[in-house]
């Protein structure tokens, strides 16, 4: 259903990636805006994780990964890490479903990755929250 883009031989443009998003074009490209904008993270087209990730927009604070933003069908999932200190400081500021995510993070050292799927205005909410918690620290 939310299929990505796992042709690792065509590089996809930015516009290719935003056209694939489909009903979440426009939260695509407004998430990529705002974390070129508000964070100041610069962006590249990469396949970064291996055939089962897909194309993403990678997003880097000087050389610090901030975060992948990989292009779905009707939708685009984030990836990050936080610290649990970061995910308990905007976990009761999120929704139900996203408190849910973040439960079942993948562990990792003294937080986890999370890999978040956006399909609507809620979602963006919530996925930018953790994204300025990352971005400040």
């Amino acid at each position: 259903m939310y299929g990505r883009m796992l042709d690792r031989q065509n590089r996809p443009t930015f516009d290719d990636m935003a056209a694939y998003c489909g009903k979440g074009m426009a939260l695509f490209v407004r998430i990529n805006e705002w974390l070129s904008t508000a964070c100041s993270t610069t962006q590249e087209i990469s396949f970064p994780y291996g055939n089962n990730y897909g194309w993403a927009v990678t997003h880097r604070k000087k050389k610090k990964l901030v975060c992948n933003v990989f292009a779905e069908k009707d939708a685009f999932a984030v990836m990050l890490r936080l610290s649990n200190e970061q995910f308990h400081q905007v976990y009761d500021q999120t929704e139900k479903e996203t408190q849910e995510c973040i439960d079942n993070k993948y562990p990792c050292g003294n937080g986890g990755w999370l890999h978040y799927r956006v399909t609507s205005e809620v979602h963006f909410c919530d996925i930018q929250k953790m994204l300025e918690i990352k971005c400040t620290s």
